[in-house]
């Protein structure tokens, strides 16, 4: 069921948003407030420590470096309950590129994450997460 409603804004922050909703090809104003309640809501519940969560952590490494590998290895293998998958990637002769699919209790992701970019060698990490 649809509910129409009104809304009161200023004019220059209504032009402002419809210049955003334009560069992201929004078809209208309806489909991007939409949009933007959406990710409000899902922001708000992942926010929670208790969460369950999905996502991925993005890992960029020198597999140069010793022990590098081994050691992300050892990592993961003690999140094996909150990884899917992984995927690695080589983009040069030194770096490597590693993408984990993570889902599971918020908490033990982010220690997962933490561990894996303070790991010797990993170069840059960062972890998305989603609403599971």
């Amino acid at each position: 069921m649809l509910i129409r409603f009104g809304v009161s804004i200023e004019k220059e922050l209504l032009d402002k948003f419809d210049a955003v909703i334009r560069g992201r090809d929004y078809p209208t104003r309806s489909k991007a407030i939409e949009d933007f309640i959406r990710q409000a809501i899902i922001d708000s519940e992942i926010s929670k420590d208790t969460a369950e969560v999905v996502g991925s952590i993005d890992i960029v490494y020198d597999h140069h470096k010793r022990e590098v590998l081994n050691k992300l290895t050892d990592i993961q293998h003690d999140f094996q309950d909150v990884i899917l998958s992984s995927q690695h990637i080589h983009l040069n002769h030194h770096d490597c590129f590693e993408i984990v699919i993570v889902k599971g209790d918020k908490r033990m992701i982010e220690k997962l994450a933490n561990r894996i970019k303070a790991a010797k060698g990993v170069k840059q990490s960062s972890l998305r997460i989603a609403g599971a």
